[in-house]
């Protein structure tokens, strides 16, 4: 995950340990909301998802904020961690390249496919 916390940095212009929590909060996300197989395998082709994953749940969240799950849950956990909508939009962007570029358009496609709202970040 260090290549991507580091485009995260550069482009959004965020902290890096900022980066790192989102990075984290935004594949729980995509974990949590996407079908399970699919997430998965998404996953598994991203270089240190897991343990960005793991590190997140630990924080606090799974998957859920306050309550919220989906897009508000989201939300409220990336703008906790000290994004702004327009950081979220940003990080969101590196994310989902980043994850094209390692594990390809069909298997990003199928998770952002099946979550409502999950393509507003875009």
């Amino acid at each position: 995950m260090d290549e991507l916390v580091s485009r995260i940095v550069s482009n959004v212009g965020i902290d890096r340990s900022v980066a790192t929590k989102a990075v984290g909060i935004m594949l729980d996300f995509l974990a949590t909301e996407g079908p399970a197989d699919k997430a998965q395998t998404l996953l598994a082709r991203l270089p240190g998802a897991t343990e960005a994953v793991e590190a997140a749940r630990a924080e606090g969240g799974g998957g859920f904020f306050g309550g919220m799950g989906g897009i508000m849950g989201v939300g409220s956990r990336l703008m906790s961690a000290g994004l702004g909508m327009g950081e979220i939009q940003g990080v969101a962007r590196q994310v989902i390249a980043y994850a094209r570029e390692k594990a390809g358009d069909e298997d990003i496609d199928a998770v952002m496919d099946s979550i409502p709202g999950a393509r507003t970040f875009l």
